[in-house]
């Protein structure tokens, strides 16, 4: 291969940046879905076609040597979340709750059929973050506080996604190499402060077992450590990930990842590939970055050795994987298949609802009567979008019921319920306590991605940060100044008061990618419910509501009652409003009622 093929190869541009013979021409390894970049008709077959046209312009543009298939990815988080119909899961917060490994591993192994119902390969999960800030607007994305949790899961994602690599298989990715959960104050993308041995004790171990597993790609962290760049951190990328830990695979840069580490592109070309990373993901300047990396390998500031290192990697994944031999996508045996969005699927997605569902209170009220007056409102009571959150449709998420297939949470009630009726008025003004026999309060966040969902106290906290980061610190406005809900959405903390004057018992359901401050919404509600992101199946709350299934869920996070300091299993001063492992169920009180009777 020439050197610019060679370039080509560790070259990943967006779909709505580069032409199928652009690809072709550039040799390129791959191509990105970014979040919320689809086809017109954003449906499967759709899909098909697009990455189709991918492969084979390849074969017709003329080279010496044998066409290099392009391995195509997305962000699959909680199904294939960015396709029009897909099975959305919980996300993971909401699937660490549920302490089924099997189930999770189900989950996983429904997201790889419908990923590859649309011709797509490679998917950018699962993520392997150790959230320890519930001020991280990634939160949602951990599955647990601890590593161990987290490390249990991860062969089996890896196992349930890779498959053997068979024809039944997508390539996995885990995300992000190294400690993006751990960042000081919760900031995303921000600086991981801690000594090496712990670093690799809570955010490396997950790590460790997936690449025992075998898992074939890791995605680098946009954070820092103690300062350093991850993108930059050759010591963590190439001695530790690749020497001591021995990955085979390939090591992608994470979105525009290298931008960060210098004011000079030309500068951060070479800092990025010398410190290990063997991909990357450019969706915007993804040709200024070839010619700088040819620049830099023919002035001898990055070595021919690295740039065949890096693509002998590539090149062992597409082999791996079996990509050489794979048939177009348009012929693929699960392209464009009737399984995508299935009863079956969506029946399994049912059953993580359910199962991810905390009881945290429970004053003799629930389950409720299949029978009684039943009023539901909030904003997340009938709107797929918010119950679905960020990553889903597009990168922040949607709000409404248009672009979603599913079954709101109101819809999953009235199901189960014929007299539940939907409020018409946000603050409860169209009730009175004679009109309904409880009310179900459906409130909590609205969707949001990535940093764009952190909490942050003051600006301060940002300076602070970017003066201990090597390079550039990308601020980007977050969603609020603290964890209380009625700070962040007054109007939920006006619904439940106004329900509450008026005497209407109340069952709170909290939709949200992460713990709040609850104490004044939890003080009024007879019973309240840690409901997480739940996705496109709102069914699977009511069954535990009204009694068709106990609720089983547990903590696998620790509930705040104070925004800071920030608290985690196993710390010393260990006071929380719940603590790690919490969770009421049907049985258990009445386990409780026998005991005092006895």
């Amino acid at each position: 291969m020439s050197l610019p093929e060679k370039v080509g190869q560790m070259t990943q541009a967006e779909r709505m940046t580069c032409t199928p013979e652009q690809a072709a021409k550039y040799n390129l390894g791959s191509i990105l879905s970014s979040a919320g970049s689809s086809p017109e008709n954003n449906h499967p077959q759709a899909w098909v076609d697009m990455v189709d046209s991918y492969w084979q312009a390849g074969f017709k543009y003329p080279r010496a040597h044998k066409h290099i298939p392009i391995m195509y990815g997305l962000d699959a988080i909680h199904g294939n979340n960015n396709v029009y119909g897909a099975t959305v899961f919980p996300h993971n917060i909401g699937l660490g709750a549920t302490g089924d490994a099997a189930l999770i591993s189900k989950t996983a192994e429904i997201t790889r059929r419908e990923v590859l119902a649309t011709g797509v390969d490679w998917v950018f999960g699962p993520n392997l973050s150790v959230a320890r800030d519930k001020h991280w607007g990634r939160t949602y994305e951990s599955f647990s506080e601890t590593p161990e949790v987290v490390s249990e899961y991860a062969p089996l994602l890896v196992n349930a996604l890779q498959n053997d690599l068979d024809i039944d298989s997508v390539i996995a990715c885990v995300k992000h190499w190294i400690g993006d959960g751990g960042t000081h104050q919760g900031i995303d993308q921000g600086d991981t402060r801690l000594p090496y041995a712990e670093l690799m004790r809570i955010h490396g171990a997950p790590y460790e077992h997936a690449i025992e597993a075998g898992v074939l790609t890791v995605m680098c962290s946009f954070s820092s450590f103690n300062g350093t760049k991850c993108h930059a951190n050759r010591f963590l990328l190439t001695d530790v990930l690749k020497g001591q830990l021995g990955f085979p695979g390939f090591v992608v840069s994470d979105m525009q990842g290298i931008d960060y580490l210098s004011d000079d592109f030309y500068r951060a070309v070479e800092q990025g590939v010398n410190a290990g990373i063997d991909m990357f993901m450019l969706p915007e300047n993804w040709q200024a970055f070839i010619e700088h990396l040819i620049n830099h390998v023919e002035m001898g500031s990055v070595s021919m050795s690295r740039i065949n290192d890096a693509v002998s990697r590539i090149l062992y994944v597409k082999m791996a994987y079996g990509l050489f031999d794979k048939p177009n996508p348009k012929r693929r045996i699960w392209s464009n298949h009737s399984s995508f969005g299935s009863d079956e699927h969506r029946a399994i997605a049912r059953e993580a609802v359910r199962k991810s569902q905390v009881l945290l209170k429970n004053q003799d009220i629930l389950p409720l009567r299949k029978d009684a007056r039943v009023y539901v409102a909030g904003k997340n009571a009938h709107n797929l979008g918010h119950q679905c959150g960020g990553f889903t449709i597009t990168w922040q998420g949607v709000s409404g019921n248009d672009t979603i297939k599913g079954t709101s949470i109101f819809e999953g009630i009235q199901a189960l319920c014929e007299t539940a009726t939907l409020a018409s008025d946000m603050l409860g003004q169209d009730v009175a306590a004679e009109d309904c026999d409880v009310a179900i309060v459906v409130i909590g966040e609205k969707p949001y991605a990535e940093g764009m969902g952190d909490i942050r106290e003051g600006n301060d906290n940002i300076v602070k940060a970017g003066s201990m980061v090597n390079g550039q610190l990308n601020v980007i406005k977050p969603k609020g100044s603290s964890l209380e809900l009625g700070d962040l959405y007054p109007e939920d903390i006006a619904l439940i008061n106004n329900l509450h004057k008026k005497g209407i018992p109340i069952v709170t359901l909290l939709v949200s990618g992460r713990p709040l401050l609850i104490q004044d919404a939890l003080s009024k509600s007879k019973a309240f419910v840690a409901s997480w992101l739940p996705g496109s199946e709102g069914a699977g709350i009511a069954d535990v509501l009204f009694g068709d299934a106990d609720f089983t869920g547990r903590l696998a996070c620790s509930w705040p009652k104070q925004s800071r300091p920030t608290v985690n299993v196993g710390d010393k001063d260990y006071q929380v409003l719940f603590p790690f492992g919490y969770g009421l169920s049907y049985q258990s009180q009445k386990d409780v009622e026998q005991q005092q009777t006895a």
